[in-house]
């Protein structure tokens, strides 16, 4: 079952450049989808697209059924609570604890607190740092900062993650340890995972679904691709 699809999606912006021409394609429920291309290929506008940071120009987008490209502004909300995104940056509050940066997407929903503790925990077991939940974020490393992050966004069980560079400050051992994460929550949760990299090592390292942009065109899509250029 598609969890996404596109079709003859095209976004240009106020400047007059073209980020993706004419993309039709579908993603399936419970993927682990790499996002690739080059500087300017149109990958970070694609998973804006899909959270709905930017609107296309022309064209549907669905996920999970709903037709994002035509959804309110003021609906936008509801889309993103049934969604995780983990950006490049980790962009956790640093005068709150890790339990606490977790717990911050839980609360904001208006969520009980034996609830927000059950779901806190397990994100945090899940991506392997239960023993720092008192930790502030200046007291761990870059790795661990990120998989506070994923825990962030997973917190709320979503069926969609979003991974934009989630790699791009970090070293390759560390880079290897955040897929490891991103891998397990894909099987484990039945999560379905979109990433987007321009990292070839990890993508030929992981052997999963590739879609290969480039100036804004798929010329790619595989269910076990590599990165070639």
């Amino acid at each position: 079952m598609d969890l996404i699809r596109l079709k003859n999606v095209s976004k240009q912006y106020k400047n007059g450049v073209t980020a993706i021409y004419d993309l039709t394609l579908s993603i399936k429920k419970g993927s682990f989808v790499f996002v690739i291309g080059g500087s300017g290929s149109g990958k970070s506008t694609f998973i804006k697209m899909l959270y709905r940071e930017e609107k296309p120009t022309s064209g549907e987008i669905y996920v999970g059924g709903v037709n994002v490209a035509k959804l309110r502004n003021k609906k936008v909300y509801k889309l993103r609570r049934k969604l995780g995104i983990v950006f490049q940056d980790y962009r956790l509050l640093p005068k709150l604890t890790v339990y606490e940066n977790v717990a911050f997407t839980m609360e904001a929903l208006g969520a009980r607190r034996d609830e927000t503790r059950k779901k806190v925990l397990r994100a945090l077991e899940l991506v392997g740092l239960k023993h720092k939940i008192h930790n502030y974020p200046d007291q761990l490393s870059g790795g661990e900062q990120q998989r506070v992050a994923i825990a962030r966004a997973i917190v709320n069980e979503p069926r969609l993650l979003l991974c934009d560079e989630p790699t791009g400050n970090l070293d390759p051992d560390m880079s290897m340890e955040i897929m490891q994460v991103l891998d397990e929550i894909n099987k484990t949760c039945g999560t379905t995972v979109i990433m987007a990299t321009h990292d070839k090592e990890i993508v030929n390292r992981m052997k999963k679904e590739v879609i290969v942009l480039k100036d804004g065109r798929l010329i790619k899509h595989e269910e076990q691709g590599g990165y070639e250029e």
